[in-house]
């Protein structure tokens, strides 16, 4: 197998990777995203509610009901720090119990971005003077507390898009339905994500 960068991006780069897949059947040649991956984050409130965040996303030109979420970019930090970090940067809160929801590959035809979810349980808002200065994008961020069941009928009508908030918002659901008795602790390791194989 060779493989080797064709074009390195801000935030991703593009690989070409040559490989078989058994021995003697002939080489094939794949082009795809070399992406770091994600995590995002269902945070639920006692009443059950779940946090929306609204941000513009450029190249599907129009905003987008979300929940917080960002990219595993930084060296050596554990998922779960990620996503507190996450929770704390874009929606001003900090939770006590983390559990995983679900984890899913977003493309995985054209890129290796994998996203692992998390429900955050028993949240605190971040004091005043330790919060997060949002920029670009994300300084326009709108916030709407949601029923789950709502938010779920919003998915099924087509009116909530973003892959990450339905993955998490139909997970969530099974979830309760179940007591969430069935959800993994937020720590779990993630074998499945390319760099964490």
């Amino acid at each position: 197998m060779s493989s080797g960068t064709v074009y390195t991006g801000r935030i991703w780069d593009v690989r070409s990777d040559t490989f078989e897949l058994a021995e003697g059947t002939g080489a094939l040649e794949r082009d795809y995203v070399d992406h770091p991956g994600a995590v995002a984050v269902v945070p639920m409130d006692e009443a059950g509610r779940i946090l929306l965040l609204r941000q513009y996303r450029h190249p599907v030109g129009m905003d987008l009901w979300e929940i917080p979420a960002g990219l595993l970019d930084m060296e050596g930090e554990p998922n779960l720090a990620a996503a507190a970090r996450e929770l704390a940067e874009e929606a001003d809160l900090a939770a006590d119990t983390w559990n995983v929801l679900a984890d899913f590959f977003t493309s995985p035809g054209s890129s290796s971005e994998a996203i692992r979810v998390y429900l955050a349980r028993g949240l605190t808002e971040v004091p005043h003077h330790e919060r997060h200065e949002r920029t670009d994008e994300e300084a326009e961020i709108e916030f709407a507390w949601m029923d789950l069941d709502e938010a779920v009928r919003a998915v099924m009508e087509g009116r909530l898009n973003n892959p990450s908030a339905v993955v998490g918002i139909l997970a969530a659901r099974a979830a309760r339905d179940d007591g969430f008795a069935s959800l993994r602790p937020g720590d779990v390791p993630w074998p499945a994500h390319p760099a964490q194989r």
